[in-house]
């Protein structure tokens, strides 16, 4: 069901733009809408509930881009942290980039940060009843740039993710259900069925893998073969034996 409470893109208006009594009668406004879309949401007119969610998602203030670290130049590793909010120590998006630096939110920023998280999550459970589970992704993962504590939005993700059923995705899906482990209650009744989805997800994730890499391969043997047969040859011709030191040597054989 869709959140009326806590603790889907991006809104219109900048946060600069506009006074701070024009921010709060913006977010009482939003306030109103997401009612209305709980409402629909309710009686199952999930395409209502998602017109008014995003409707109210437009009338709060974007997300300020967060700067990177001064150092972040010095490493090249990708951070899969994504953005951070004013209470967070970790992000889990799959969003590359340099680590941002943790500038703390105003009282006012987080409170339209808090509104974001809950419609964008919103609209990742009205994206999720009309099956699309690819939109409903990345409504989770805006979500989560304003609160990366947010257990239904990662709920929503992972099993998002699941739908897709691709190796990408099923991996997300992964670091999502491990994420929800770090973040449960140990006596939440959820963490039994989070272990439960983690565990059966595994060999669907190996799966995903092998067979996508036997496409990926199958398709690279294929263009090879396309070159090589200009001159009598194919991949056949080409064989890779390990040498023993973690590698392999290719051997020519006609």
């Amino acid at each position: 069901m869709a959140d009326d409470h806590h603790l889907p893109s991006d809104a219109s208006t900048p946060c600069e733009s506009v006074d701070e009594h024009e921010i709060k009668n913006n977010i009482t406004e939003a306030d109103e809408l997401k009612q209305e879309g709980n409402e629909s949401f309710r009686a199952s007119r999930w395409s209502e509930a998602l017109v008014s969610y995003r409707t109210a998602l437009s009338r709060l203030p974007r997300r300020k881009p967060q700067p990177p670290s001064p150092d972040s130049s010095q490493d090249d590793t990708p951070d899969h942290g994504g953005a951070r909010s004013a209470s967070s120590s970790k992000v889990p998006t799959r969003e590359d980039g340099p680590e941002p630096v943790n500038i703390p939110l105003s009282e006012l920023e987080a409170e339209c940060a808090k509104a974001r998280a809950v419609l964008n999550a919103n609209i990742g459970a009205c994206l999720v009843k009309l099956s699309d589970y690819s939109g409903a992704v990345e409504s989770c993962t805006q979500s989560l740039l304003d609160d990366p504590h947010y257990i239904k939005a990662l709920q929503r993700r992972a099993a998002s993710n699941e739908h897709l059923d691709t190796w990408s995705s099923l991996t997300q899906a992964q670091e999502d259900y491990k994420s929800l482990l770090e973040l449960l209650p140990p006596m939440s009744p959820q963490v039994a069925q989070t272990k439960r989805s983690l565990q059966l997800l595994e060999p669907r994730q190996q799966a995903a893998q092998k067979k996508e890499m036997a496409e990926m391969t199958g398709k690279l043997k294929s263009l090879g073969n396309s070159i090589l047969g200009n001159f009598g040859l194919s991949t056949d011709n080409f064989k890779f034996e390990p040498n023993g030191q973690g590698g392999y040597s290719m051997n020519f054989a006609r």
